[in-house]
């Protein structure tokens, strides 16, 4: 026990180091300083002037400024009226890998001057100057100050996973505008998988018509999702996985398969068996015909194979796929899928696309063109790199999996300690954060991306060093206001999936436990059941967060009381704590009475008892009151027993309980 507790305190020296910050930007600038004076945004209006050559989506990003600056401070701005931000543009942007992205900004008192070589770069200009906004007792303003501003890696990217569970337009809409706030720029789009093809195909229409339960996209609406994000300054990039995750393409196509069918739509989730057949000289005609298709829809210059997750199974039990890999001189199924890709190269190539695919798909024999696509580990990607090949990290991002915003945020594609060389160090391309959809639907998808990819989003694009726990969840709380102002519903639809759950309006006290309660992490919640794509993802633990904002905010004023000790915030922590033990009295007889809520009542009880025993043992820390070893172990065993998952979901106040108890260690209260 004693061990653990040493442990957590190293933890928190770590989290508590000091990083002051002035501004509220994510993510930061490249390099910024505060100037004298401030412009002042009043009821004479603001007007945006454009100069140079620029696309017409630098028109319609400057209305979607004036639009939310307006809502937020109430004022009406009239065309050609008022104080002016003027924009200097000198070409029209091409929406593709490498494009400047560079701005600068110059506030003064009477004037806001944005430069930049692309309207892209205009663009960003904006959405920082939204961010700049603060208000005094004589309303809006910006601080004077100068930007000067570019992003950090190329590739900064977001991995919507539509094939378990399907995503409407409106749903991919509203994303890609709050990738606009957070400065993404690519778009993944996952589109078929075991549980879902969904692409409209008029090619061959049985791929979307039995293989997507009526769920998909049709070609009209990738169209309208790929010109929604071209204004927005994002590439659309499509994901097609293969050889495997393809039971889907199987129901209407079982020839495409490597055993012989009848397929029908997989409705539970992990690594299945149905292959495509990579001997069978007609898949690959089939596949000509469909990326033909297919790659007219999008026109960056990428496609994504997946190429993931193939257990092979199905390869082992083909005999003419054995007599196929003995006469060709292809040893295992490893090799045999480097086949299958070198195929689907000349393919893509001959419709003038390059290659993307997860890091399985890498062969050394394979042109420098592609990009491998790490999920496995960094050491992938800089293997790829070392062998002269681009790459892009997903492993540390996978926003699935519950992890709270920091410990994605201290994931770096490419930190200060590599040993590749400066030439190596250009083809780490930047990352994606996936979020994958087996405990995600279309409502509440918006709470499992935001707002914590705005934290991975700064890591893509902004320079070294990171902040420390405080000061990034300072700024990211403000950017999930903005992230909700651009559209995002991160906020907005957990309270009413509670009433709904609660068949009540007087939801106050479970929201309480809602917003101190966090999922559990990783894959645990997959082995807790057998879920599947008929769960409705509808119980208490889907409108809980990854961060739970009331115990983030709580760890946050613990870190400042370690820091200062002072008895201002002594009483604030307490009285959060006392909020916490006092909850269950006022919601036990709402779950009592509730079915669906019934499972949550341990869950209730935990949190009260655990306020009550950390507000005692802050008290004793803050008192300097000496406790005994054997009291130290007891109240470990408390925090530990009340700490375990209920209903998959799990306090982090335990974690604050620990370190209290490692600092009562490390400042010999313990006697």
């Amino acid at each position: 026990m004693i061990k653990s507790l040493k442990f957590a305190l190293v933890f928190l020296l770590i989290i508590t180091s000091v990083h002051a910050q002035e501004w509220s930007l994510m993510p930061m600038p490249k390099e910024i300083s505060r100037g004298d004076g401030k412009f002042r945004i009043g009821s004479d209006g603001l007007q945006v002037t454009i100069e140079g050559n620029y696309h017409s989506r630098l028109d319609a990003n400057a209305s979607w400024f004036l639009k939310r600056l307006s809502s937020r401070t109430t004022i009406p701005f009239l065309p050609k009226q008022g104080k002016g931000i003027r924009l200097k543009v000198n070409r029209k942007a091409i929406v593709r890998l490498g494009e400047n992205e560079s701005y600068s900004i110059k506030v003064l008192a009477e004037s806001i001057e944005v430069e930049s070589p692309t309207d892209l770069g205009a663009k960003h200009a904006l959405e920082t100057l939204l961010q700049l906004v603060e208000i005094d007792e004589t309303g809006y303003y910006i601080p004077s100050v100068s930007i000067a501003d570019s992003p950090r890696f190329p590739w900064r990217g977001l991995m919507i996973d539509v094939g378990r569970h399907f995503m409407p337009v409106e749903v991919i809409k509203r994303n890609i505008d709050a990738m606009s706030v957070a400065k993404l720029n690519v778009l993944h789009l996952h589109l078929s998988e075991d549980q879902g093809f969904r692409i409209e195909s008029k090619t061959f229409p049985k791929l979307h018509q039995l293989g997507s339960n009526g769920e998909y996209f049709t070609q009209e609406q990738v169209k309208e999702i790929v010109s929604y994000a071209d204004i927005r300054g994002i590439r659309v990039v499509p994901e097609f996985d293969m050889p495997g995750h393809t039971t889907a393409w199987m129901v209407g196509h079982p020839e495409l398969a490597a055993a012989p069918g009848p397929y029908e739509i997989e409705k539970y989730f992990g690594v299945f068996g149905p292959t495509m057949n990579p001997a069978n000289a007609s898949t690959y005609k089939f596949l000509g015909k469909f990326f033909k298709e297919m790659t007219r829809l999008f026109p960056d210059e990428y496609v994504h194979i997946g190429g993931d997750e193939n257990n092979g199974k199905q390869w082992d039990a083909n005999l003419q796929i054995q007599v196929f890999m003995k006469k060709n001189g292809i040893k295992d199924n490893h090799e045999l899928q480097a086949y299958f890709n070198g195929r689907l190269l000349k393919i893509l190539e001959k419709n003038g696309k390059k290659m993307m695919g997860w890091d399985e798909i890498f062969q050394p024999n394979l042109p420098k063109s592609i990009v491998i696509h790490s999920w496995r580990g960094r050491k992938y990607m800089d293997d790829s790199a070392r062998k002269g090949y681009n790459s892009v990290l997903s492993n540390g991002y996978y926003i699935d999996l519950s992890h709270n915003a920091y410990k994605h945020y201290m994931v770096d594609p490419l930190p200060d300690t590599t040993s590749l060389t400066s030439d190596e160090q250009k083809r780490i391309l930047g990352g994606e954060a996936p979020i994958w959809a087996e405990l995600v639907t279309a409502e509440n998808a918006d709470s499992r991306i935001w707002p914590r990819t705005a934290a991975i989003a700064e890591r893509l694009w902004s320079q070294n060093p990171a902040s420390d726990y405080n000061e990034m969840y300072r700024r990211l709380f403000e950017v999930s206001k903005h992230l909700e102002q651009a559209g995002a519903r991160h906020i907005s639809n957990r309270e009413p999936m509670m009433r709904r759950l609660a068949n009540t309006n007087s939801i106050e006290a479970l929201m309480v436990i809602a917003n101190v309660a966090e999922p559990v992490e990783g894959y645990r919640r997959h082995g807790s059941q057998k879920y599947t794509t008929y769960n409705p993802l509808s119980r208490f633990v889907d409108i809980t967060l990854p961060d739970a904002p009331d115990a983030i905010k709580f760890r946050m004023l613990l870190n400042d009381y370690f820091l200062h000790k002072n008895d201002a915030i002594y009483m604030e922590l307490s009285e959060m704590l006392s909020v916490w033990e006092k909850n269950h009295n006022l919601v036990e007889s709402t779950i009592r009475s509730n079915f669906n809520l019934k499972e949550v009542e341990v869950l209730s009880i935990n949190l009260s008892f655990l306020a009550s025993t950390t507000n005692m043992l802050l008290k004793m820390y803050h008192n300097s009151k000496t406790i005994s070893a054997y009291d130290v172990n007891s109240f470990s065993s408390i925090v530990v027993s009340l700490s375990k998952p209920v209903a998959e979901m799990e306090l982090p106040l335990a974690d604050d309980a620990k370190l209290i108890l490692a600092l009562m260690y490390e400042k010999g209260m313990v006697k």
